[in-house]
């Protein structure tokens, strides 16, 4: 056994040389014979000092580790050897190896010394390329059949001026349908467009009078004058927060253009605009500075237009508009950090911090 592992070391040896020398463009049969008088490590040293390009070959350190490596690898573990015998099964189980044979086959010429392991490699078919060739096939199906019906409209208006007409007419249609095929791109464009705050129609009011609401008890109904020839009526859900007789004589603030409809039966003008904290344990109106004159709009620096005639409920103008409503850390009353605004200055709470509604 151990004669034939060092015959076994010897030919590994001369394949060490022969591969040197190949790569080195040295001929190695006045070499091989020097491997028993000399170390292979100083032969292989010596080869690539006589060579040209190992005088300028790079990484000759990395060289002379793989040469050693190569050297003492156990007799019994050769890849190659191993692999050359296996079946073409054994070989699918082992892919990784294979790849591995394959580049250093594919790296390097090695000639005769080594019998070339063949392998039997996979097609590679991208990802959804089956999808592209039915699409490719699909649209040429398709361009057939549509170039069909173009011959045959065209023969049809060669032969019939009523033909023509039809063909005008199915145009026409087909116009009609990409036209509203946009229309719901558009609505889409509005929902999403940002509400401004000059939609609501905001004025000063003075409550005349104020009484419960005759059939609910968290409602009280208030005659404001805000300006005009006729007080508003407004029903308000007040009453667990204020008496009758807190609210008169006093100034508030309200939207005045929201539709008017019945609450429990009671009509209702306008909304009064309050403030409320978290828990909404505490809720009051929103207080007008003193000199505020009765009926003025409120306004907001930065922002311009002009109030709707009367908000529109199936639009929710004012439920996306609310949100945006609140009263800063000293109670200023504002829209998206924009104070509510009156000829005497802003509108307050006493309430910091809150939503208002």
């Amino acid at each position: 056994m151990a004669s034939a592992n060092e015959s076994i070391g010897l030919s590994r040896k001369q394949f060490i040389v022969s591969s040197l020398c190949k790569r080195l463009n040295v001929d190695p049969p006045n070499l091989l014979g020097d491997i028993m008088q000399h170390g292979i490590k100083s032969l292989c040293t010596n080869i690539l000092k006589a060579s040209q390009t190992g005088s300028t070959l790079e990484n000759k350190d990395e060289v002379m580790k793989w040469i050693s490596f190569a050297e003492n690898f156990p007799v019994d573990s050769a890849i190659h050897s191993s692999l050359i015998g296996l079946s073409d099964p054994a070989k699918h189980k082992l892919p990784h190896l294979m790849r591995w044979m394959d580049y250093i086959q594919n790296k390097e010429d090695f000639g005769e010394s080594f019998e070339r392991i063949l392998l039997e490699k996979a097609t590679f078919e991208p990802p959804g390329s089956n999808i592209v060739a039915k699409l490719e096939v699909d649209s040429k199906d398709k361009k057939i059949i549509q170039g069909t019906k173009d011959s045959n409209s065209s023969e049809a208006g060669l032969n019939s001026k009523k033909s023509a007409d039809v063909v005008k007419k199915v145009t026409g249609d087909n116009v009609a349908t990409v036209e509203k095929k946009k229309v719901p791109e558009k609505v889409v464009d509005e929902k999403d467009k940002e509400i401004s705050v000059t939609l609501l129609k905001i004025q000063v009011g003075l409550i005349c009078k104020a009484w419960k609401h005759p059939s609910a008890d968290s409602l009280l109904v208030e005659e404001i004058d805000v300006g005009e020839k006729k007080l508003r009526q407004v029903v308000s859900g007040l009453a667990k927060y204020c008496s009758p007789d807190e609210l008169k004589n006093r100034c508030v603030v309200l939207i005045t253009n929201v539709k008017p409809g019945k609450l429990r039966d009671v009509m209702s003008e306008g909304l009064v605009l309050c403030a409320s904290n978290e828990d909404h344990t505490i809720v009051e109106p929103l207080i007008p500075p003193e000199g505020a004159k009765v009926g003025e709009c409120v306004s907001f620096s930065g922002h311009e237009g002009k109030p709707e005639d009367v908000l529109n409920p199936k639009k929710k103008q004012l439920e996306r508009i609310t949100p945006h409503l609140f009263t800063d850390g000293k109670g200023v009353a504002t829209f998206k950090g924009v104070p509510f605004m009156t000829s005497a200055g802003p509108c307050t709470s006493s309430i910091p911090n809150a939503s208002i509604k």
